[in-house]
């Protein structure tokens, strides 16, 4: 599963990462093998079929350092797109932030406004170019 979702991000995310290559995602994901401590990552699952994946981690962006906690990585394998699985993987990666004591989440996407994620209720801080690609940077404050 996990050699899967390093070749998603390889090709979703490795040109925008200087000399990235699959083996490079595939160790980093090893950061992320936590269940109950940040870096972790959330996957959605069919039996042994990997959906989707989506990621809470620190620090993403560095040009805010006073913003810790980060949704990251979200992708959907393009077979299960427009059935919510990223929904899913929102909502259960701000359930497990929540339940490690995190108050507010930050992101950064491409769909300059917020798509997705302003449907499920985050707001828009601002936009920046970040490594070359415009963003929309946008944040949740989450409770019970």
């Amino acid at each position: 599963m996990k050699a899967k979702v390093a070749r998603w991000y390889f090709d979703e995310w490795g040109p925008l990462v200087k000399g990235a290559t699959v083996e490079s995602f595939d160790r980093k994901l090893d950061d992320y093998l936590n269940s109950n401590q940040i870096p972790l990552i959330v996957m959605a699952v069919d039996g042994e079929k990997v959906l989707g994946v989506a990621q809470l981690r620190c620090h993403e962006m560095s040009i805010y350092p006073d913003k810790e906690h980060w949704i990251g990585g979200v992708y959907v394998d393009s077979e299960f797109r427009g059935n919510n699985v990223a929904s899913s993987l929102i909502l259960k990666v701000q359930e497990v932030a929540l339940s490690l004591g995190v108050k507010k989440i930050h992101l950064q996407t491409e769909k300059l406004n917020g798509g997705l994620y302003a449907h499920l209720g985050w707001k828009a801080l601002e936009q920046v170019n970040y490594r070359g690609v415009d963003v929309l940077v946008m944040s949740k404050s989450i409770k019970r």
